[in-house]
Parts: C-alpha cells; structure tokens; sequence
C-alpha cells in the first residue's frame, strides 16, 4: 500500500490554536499573564515533541489580529513575555536545527519586538529541521485579502492575465505557501470553531478539538491528537469505495 492511499500515522503538518491560558490561570486564581507564561512552557514542550516525533512543520497561533481588543494590560503583558521568549529560545531553537518563520502584519508590533522577530527568522533561516511558523497579528481573511492585493497587482502590471488566475497560483501567494499541506489542526481550550486563522489552508484539515487547556496539552496530549488522526481516512472528495479499491489495486 501506497502512503497517498490512506492516512500517515504521523502528519507532516500540524497546526494549533492555543486557547485557554487565561481560564488555567482563572482557575489558579492567578492573573490572566501567568497563564500566558505556562502557554509559553506548553509551547516549548510542543515544538520539541513535534521535533521528536519527525514533524515537518508546525504553525502556531500566537497573537490574532482580533486580539488586540483584549485589555491593553494583557495585550502589554503578551508583548513582553513575546519579546523575552523569544530572546531566551532563540540560541536553543537554532541548535534545535528549527526554522523560525512568523507570518502576520509585523508592521503593529513594538519595534523592539519588530527586531527581534527579524533577528529570530535571520539566525534560523538556514536550519533544515522542524519548520515553526508563528502567526502573530495574523488573520486568514487578512492572508486571503494580501494574496489578492499580490495577484492583482501583478494583473495591473501586465505580468498575468485574469484568465491565469486559479487556486493553484492564488495559494501561492498566501502565507505557508512553501510549507506541506496542514494535515491535522488542533484547538485546545474546548472551542469549536477556527477562529479566522489559515481559513484558506485549512480546507481540507482534519479537525481536532479538546477540552484541555493549552498549559495543560503536554506529549501525551500531542500523542493522543496524532491517534485520532491516524484513525481518519482522508478521502479529497473520493468517495470511501474509491480509497478501497485504490488500496484493493496495490496489493
């Protein structure tokens, strides 16, 4: 059997909303930043889960375009704890062979944090490990806006032609272009709903959703995620009598 005839155990691309540091926090008894420093400790443990576990890619939700309606006491809070993480991970994620991409309108952020984003990217660009792509100040219907801006720009300077455009060059234009397809999105924090992150990306995702909360989702977490996807057959409009007799064919 072929691997494109049913699901890989293992995703290639996993994506993750983080949601419910506040509510852990709550429950603590704790200000809502202390449950923003526990999400950071769970994000490490999942970068180097996912590392582990031969992972191609992660991207990760850190800071929507949306959030910043939150108080600005917690959106300071999230700035700095952002700028010091990412000051304190940045030597161990290059020996980790991570690649750091952020994807997002970078263009509101403190520019001390601007730097530093850059600096993160720079110093990693080269490592041919884990792809971790952090989405900050990121919606999908900004990336989806972004990609058409792109598109019709390059229409108004008679470099395409509107009959050219399709999906396959629009999807090209649009952040994780060069990434594998997002095979398993996770949300913890017991929401259903994708939250305007990757709307594009995300149409053919499997999707998982959990109770837990996100300083809370630890590698068992993660291994119970990547059952349940193995437990999916992924079909892309097939239909479950075609997949049969595709995997009926190879043997």
């Amino acid at each position: 059997m072929s691997e494109s005839d049913h699901t890989p155990s293992i995703p290639k691309h996993v994506a993750v909303v983080m949601d419910g540091n506040g509510r852990w926090a709550k429950k603590r008894f704790l200000p809502r930043s202390a449950g923003h420093r526990a999400g950071v400790s769970a994000t490490r443990a999942i970068v180097e889960n996912c590392h582990q576990r031969g992972i191609e890619a992660l991207t990760v939700f850190a800071f929507s375009s949306e959030n910043w309606n939150r108080p600005k006491k917690e959106v300071d809070a999230l700035m700095s704890i952002f700028i010091s993480t990412l000051k304190s991970e940045m030597k161990k994620l290059k020996q980790q062979n991570v690649c750091v991409r952020f994807i997002g309108d970078r263009s509101s952020f403190p520019e001390e944090l601007q730097v530093v984003i850059n600096e993160t990217e720079l110093q990693t660009e080269n490592n041919t490990g884990l792809a971790l792509t952090i989405a900050a100040n990121y919606g999908g219907r900004w990336d989806i806006t972004e990609a058409c801006k792109r598109v019709a720009h390059k229409v108004s300077s008679e470099n395409l032609s509107v009959d050219e455009i399709d999906e396959s060059l629009l999807s090209e234009e649009m952040c994780l272009a060069k990434l594998p397809e997002i095979d398993l999105f996770i949300r913890t924090g017991g929401e259903r709903r994708i939250s305007n992150f990757l709307l594009w990306q995300l149409a053919y995702t499997e999707l998982y959703f959990t109770d837990t909360l996100w300083p809370d989702f630890n590698d068992v977490s993660l291994q119970e995620a990547i059952a349940w996807y193995g437990t999916r057959q992924r079909r892309f409009g097939q239909t479950p009598a075609q997949i049969e007799n595709k995997k009926t064919a190879v043997k």
